[in-house]
């Protein structure tokens, strides 16, 4: 069986057909999220630890570590990138303990991040253009880490799933001339929206049996992909992620948290209850409210998607007896915790923050 050990100074996240399937928390990634990129620029590295936080607490096996902020100080990030890079690597694993993914296209940066992290940490990413195979397969064989493989290449990303397998395909067997086995690739095959294209689900579902098949790698993807533009994403990234799973898929690079209610929502509620002539008691506070009108939480805690994940860990039996789904389903304060689920890996070693 493929295995792609990923480590950090004291845990070990194992990628595998035989394995739970490995969750890559993709919250630390200043891309789209403008409040983020503004404190990083500032210097302020509070929403990077309360991501870290809840992620590893939602279930998270891995996390990727993003620095690709543009300042508006500088706006080269040759420069700014890689001091930024090592300095939330050195941050995040001060503060939890599981292995890291360094994630970034500026090449410095890639390099920072590796020099930073603790163990054997995943690196993101090497593609099938020319000039990052030259730079990115010499790095992954001096630092002896695994990478993930995205399948475009100099011509862009192809609607052909045959054409993403032979970059694939191509990408694999150059490693190969570096002395880099292909356990130590994940592939990510690239998921098309749904909504752009209505076969895309059955693309990568056949994509990745063919990757395991013939090329014996592990697969990874941007598990959002799929849904994006449509109404009840994560509805969509349910029903997804155990399909891609049952076809082989042995991670994904998403979003194990589900955020907390804003207060303006909570607010809203109130003011819609007490519209209808309902009498709330004056001590009831915003997590009661949450709970019973179907609101959510005000705490961060495990996203739908790590239920369904977990759920499809115990049907493919890479949850023998059921122990992670038993922990997972705990009430809070009965040794689990809302949303904060932790489990432990395969055997009930527990992974901590």
């Amino acid at each position: 069986m493929t295995r792609t050990i990923v480590e950090s100074k004291s845990k070990t996240a194992i990628i595998g057909f035989d394995q739970p399937f490995c969750v890559i928390g993709e919250r630390i990634n200043p891309t789209g999220r403008k409040k983020l990129a503004a404190e990083l620029e500032a210097g302020d590295f509070s929403t990077v630890e309360k991501d870290a936080l809840a992620q590893v607490a939602a279930g998270a096996t891995v996390l990727d570590i993003n620095a690709g902020v543009v300042y508006n100080s500088n706006p080269n990030p040759n420069e700014t990138e890689p001091p930024l890079m090592t300095k939330i690597v050195e941050l995040v694993q001060g503060l939890v303990d599981i292995p890291l993914c360094i994630d970034s296209s500026v090449p410095a940066a890639l390099e920072a991040g590796l020099q930073a992290a603790h163990g054997r940490p995943l690196l993101n990413s090497v593609t099938g253009e020319e000039d990052r195979l030259e730079f990115v397969l010499p790095l992954v064989k001096k630092y002896n880490v695994p990478v993930v493989a995205i399948s475009n290449d100099d011509t862009g990303i192809s609607e052909d799933p045959n054409v993403r397998f032979d970059v694939a395909k191509k990408i694999v067997e150059r490693a190969a001339d570096f002395g880099i086995p292909a356990h130590d690739i994940v592939v990510d095959p690239l998921v098309m929206p749904i909504g752009a294209m209505a076969t895309a689900g059955q693309q990568v579902f056949a994509l990745v049996r063919r990757l395991r098949e013939e090329l014996g790698v592990n697969t990874t993807c941007g598990a959002s992909n799929i849904s994006f533009g449509l109404p009840n994403r994560h509805g969509i990234n349910n029903a997804f992620l155990p399909m891609a799973m049952g076809a082989g898929m042995t991670s994904a690079i998403m979003n194990p948290v589900a955020l907390p209610t804003p207060a303006s929502k909570i607010a809203e509620k109130r003011a819609e209850i007490e519209a209808a002539g309902i009498v709330l008691p004056a001590d009831m506070d915003d997590e009661t409210i949450c709970q019973l009108f179907g609101l959510g939480s005000t705490k961060f805690r495990a996203g739908k998607e790590m239920e369904a994940i977990r759920a499809a860990n115990l049907l493919t039996n890479n949850d023998p007896h059921g122990g992670e789904w038993i922990q997972f389903n705990k009430p809070a304060g009965s040794g689990g915790s809302e949303g904060g689920r932790t489990s432990g890996r395969r055997g009930g070693r527990r992974r901590t923050a």
